[in-house]
């Protein structure tokens, strides 16, 4: 009777032995595939030939004070299209032409004008 008991508790220190063996077997050897092989990123290639960048169309950006405000002067071909103030002390918001025809609306930052739209689909 007691070798059974010595059997079944041998038994059970296997069981429960095993997994743990297991895991650090698998752990160990995780960590020698996890060792960093780093190389350096390769540099980017070169634009293609006879691709020059339009200097006009580049942002143009002026920086003036007004007042208290700093006011930042976004225009692209000489064309005003969007402000950015920061009054002092405050957050910045932006007054953009999203028309084009020389009208300002403030917007408190990107993505706070996003209205998601609101169908009714089934009403009772």
């Amino acid at each position: 009777m007691q070798r059974v008991i010595k059997l079944i508790v041998l038994a059970a220190a296997v069981v429960i032995a095993l997994p743990l063996i297991a895991q650090n077997a698998v752990a160990q050897t995780g960590a020698a595939q996890n060792k960093p092989n780093a190389q350096p990123i390769p540099e980017p290639p070169p634009p293609p030939a006879g691709f020059e960048l339009d200097p006009a169309l580049e942002p143009q950006v002026t920086i003036r004070k007004r007042g208290e405000d700093t006011v930042e002067e976004y225009r692209v071909a000489g064309k005003l299209y969007m402000m950015k103030v920061t009054p002092p002390g405050g957050r910045p918001y932006y007054l953009i032409d999203e028309v084009g025809n020389g009208t300002f609306a403030r917007s408190d930052g990107p993505g706070q004008n996003i209205r998601p739209p609101m169908w009714v689909i089934h009403s009772f």
